[in-house]
């Protein structure tokens, strides 16, 4: 079934095990991560994750249905992820939805599948599965994912204090989850004992990323300006904002500009397809699209999903990940140029 935010948070949360697939799809994957996430907690701590690749499913596609039928090795509670899932994956969830028994949830975080997909129409089509199509949150839409969350872990937003945190994170919900956490943490919050969100107390935590800095470091990477996007990531450490979120609008910026290059492709005019961009991004956007290439493009938007994907893991590098993939991407710009 096609599913909204509300109900697949609430199916999510009651892990039901009428509901055998999760399908996230959409240019949103850190929100698709930050659901994941959510149920990987919903299982315990306890739980066993299964990770699986799509290559693998495509090699052998009843894989996936023997693993949500499989039992844990100790018995207990047992979950599958998948990440980077495409239509290759078609088969494995169609054995998937028709077994006879499937007891363990399977989350799929597909960024790449557009509404239209074949994977995305067999999950809304089964009322064994529930697909979500993940958006950058903005505007009111962001503000309300804000006030949700932060309901969850005990504190009400008061004033313009959801619009700032929504502004701050660039709409990215980890990075809105990370912050709230950090406030939840800082004001003892809880939903057994309530706390107000003001302006004190963001100022407190430095819950500002600096959008025009980090504005700056990607637009160094998509003008192929390497020495510049080390600076300028420097800058942002010193000031003490994470490379992540810069990473994640990285990603955005790459994904429209990859749309604009398709059009351009079919015959468009450079002019004609940026008259909707935003008239700050403009210039600059304009010059991408004459020295960017198509297949360069959705390499680099590979290298950075291949990079926050890495980072979700434990024990990993983290933000020099971040860093490595943006500089990455300055260095393929510019040698394009």
């Amino acid at each position: 079934m096609k599913a909204n935010a509300n109900q697949i948070r609430a199916a999510i949360d009651a892990a039901s095990p009428d509901i055998r697939l999760f399908l996230l799809h959409g240019p949103d994957e850190a929100g698709a991560q930050d659901l994941a996430i959510r149920l990987a907690r919903k299982m315990g701590p306890e739980a066993e994750r299964v990770d699986l690749e799509p290559s693998t499913l495509k090699a052998n596609p009843g894989r996936l249905a023997d693993e949500a039928a499989s039992l844990s090795l100790f018995g207990g509670a047992r979950h599958i992820r998948i990440s980077g899932a495409g239509e290759e994956s078609l088969e494995a969830f169609t054995l998937l939805l028709d077994t006879e028994r499937a007891g363990n949830p399977v989350v799929a975080i597909a960024p790449s599948l557009k509404g239209t997909a074949k994977v995305v129409k067999l999950a809304q089509g089964s009322p064994r599965a529930m697909a979500f199509a993940c958006y950058v949150p903005e505007g009111a839409e962001a503000d309300r994912i804000v006030s949700t969350i932060a309901r969850e872990l005990g504190m009400r937003t008061t004033g313009d204090t959801a619009t700032r945190l929504a502004s701050a994170s660039g709409g990215d919900r980890a990075v809105m989850t990370r912050e709230l956490e950090k406030l939840s943490l800082y004001l003892d919050a809880a939903p057994d004992r309530p706390r107000e969100i003001d302006d004190a107390a963001l100022d407190a935590i430095g819950a500002d990323l600096g959008d025009a800095e980090m504005s700056r470091a990607i637009d160094a990477a998509i003008e192929g300006q390497p020495d510049l996007v080390g600076s300028e990531l420097a800058r942002l450490e010193e000031a003490g904002v994470s490379p992540i979120p810069v990473l994640r609008q990285l990603a955005r910026r790459l994904i429209s500009l990859a749309d604009l290059r398709a059009q351009v492709d079919a015959g468009a005019g450079v002019a004609q397809v940026t008259e909707s961009v935003f008239f700050r991004e403009k210039a600059i956007t304009a010059r991408a699209l004459r020295h960017w290439r198509s297949d360069k493009l959705a390499e680099a938007i590979g290298r950075v999903r291949h990079a926050e994907r890495a980072m979700m893991g434990s024990a990993t590098a983290g933000a020099v990940l971040a860093k490595a993939a943006i500089v990455a991407v300055g260095r393929m710009a510019a040698r394009q140029r």
